[in-house]
C-alpha cells in the first residue's frame, strides 16, 4: 500500500467514522495539534535516559493522545462511543499524582521563570507550549462541536505537568531555574 493517495489534493480529508472535511476544519485542526503534541512528546521521551521512569510516564501519555485524537478525528457520535474508555478521569487523576509528587522536592515558585534549562527540560516547555496551542485548538472545537469535557481537563492538565516536569528536570541536573 502507497502511503500517498491524492485524495487530498484538493484540501479535503476523510474522518474516522466516515465523511469528508476541508482541512481547514476545525477538527482537522484539533486533532492535527493533538498529533503535534504527541511528536513532541516523542521527542522529549527520546532525550530520557534509557529505562527512565519518565520516559515510561510520557509513553503512556502518548498512547493517551493516540485516544484523543482518534476520539477528535471521529464527527460521528455513534463511532466516537468506541473511543470514550480510552481517555477518562483516571488519566487526570494519574497526572494530578504525578505532578504532586515532582512537585514535592521542588523549590516553591514566587517568580515566573524562562523556559529553558537542560535540552531535555527546554524540550517539555516546547511540548507544554504545543500542549496549550492544543488546548485552545480542543475548546475552539468544543465551542462549535461536541467535544467531552474529560478530553479538555486532560490536556488542561497535561500542560500543567510538562510544566512541573520541566522544573524537576531542571532541578535533578543541578541547573537553576532563570528568573524572569
Amino acid at each position: 500500500m502507497k502511503i500517498y493517495t491524492k485524495t487530498g489534493d484538493a484540501g479535503e480529508t476523510s474522518l474516522f467514522g466516515g465523511g469528508r472535511v476541508r482541512k481547514s476544519n476545525l477538527r482537522v485542526a484539533a486533532y492535527g495539534d493533538v498529533d503535534e503534541l504527541n511528536a513532541a512528546l516523542g521527542w522529549l521521551a527520546s532525550l530520557m535516559p534509557a529505562g527512565n521512569a519518565s520516559a515510561d510516564v510520557l509513553r503512556s501519555v502518548q498512547r493517551t493522545l493516540f485516544g484523543v485524537g482518534g476520539e477528535v478525528a471521529t464527527a460521528k457520535t455513534e463511532a466516537r462511543g468506541k473511543l470514550r474508555d480510552l481517555v477518562d478521569e483516571s488519566q487526570v487523576a494519574i497526572l494530578e499524582a504525578s505532578i504532586d509528587r515532582l512537585e514535592e522536592h521542588l523549590p516553591p515558585l514566587r517568580t515566573f521563570i524562562l523556559p529553558g534549562g537542560t535540552p531535555a527540560a527546554a524540550a517539555a516547555h516546547v511540548a507544554r507550549t504545543v500542549c496549550r496551542r492544543t488546548e485552545r485548538s480542543l475548546v475552539a472545537l468544543a465551542e462549535a462541536d461536541e467535544l467531552r469535557p474529560e478530553i479538555l481537563r486532560y490536556i488542561n492538565r497535561l500542560s500543567d505537568w510538562l510544566f512541573v516536569f520541566a522544573r524537576s528536570l531542571n532541578h535533578d541536573a543541578g541547573t537553576k531555574e532563570i528568573p524572569w
